[in-house]
């Protein structure tokens, strides 16, 4: 069953941010990431939530969506991450 990565990431240092990005692309692809969603203008339809920046991935399993967050890769690039903004992120499994 598919699973799915939902990120909601807050910017503070774009270029940093965009040096995470890098990495964070090339995790996506060793791990067969599916990107359906990354950056657009979010628009909240109900409650409080208030995104800034959506990133939504497809993953053939959960342990594929683990895999891609605990690899080396991943984790090279939230080192980078670290100052360049907040990050929210969950996996949940499809239907």
């Amino acid at each position: 069953m598919a699973a799915y990565i939902l990120a909601d990431v807050t910017v503070t240092d774009p270029e940093q941010m965009a040096k995470y990005r890098e990495w964070s692309t090339k995790a996506m692809q060793e791990h067969g990431a599916e990107v359906l969603v990354r950056g657009g203008e979010p628009e909240v339809l109900e409650g409080p939530w208030a995104p800034t920046r959506l990133v939504l991935m497809r993953f053939a399993d959960r342990a594929a969506a683990k895999a891609f967050y605990e690899s080396q890769t991943y984790q090279h690039a939230r080192a980078l991450r670290r100052d360049a903004g907040v990050m929210r992120m969950v996996v949940a499994d499809g239907v």
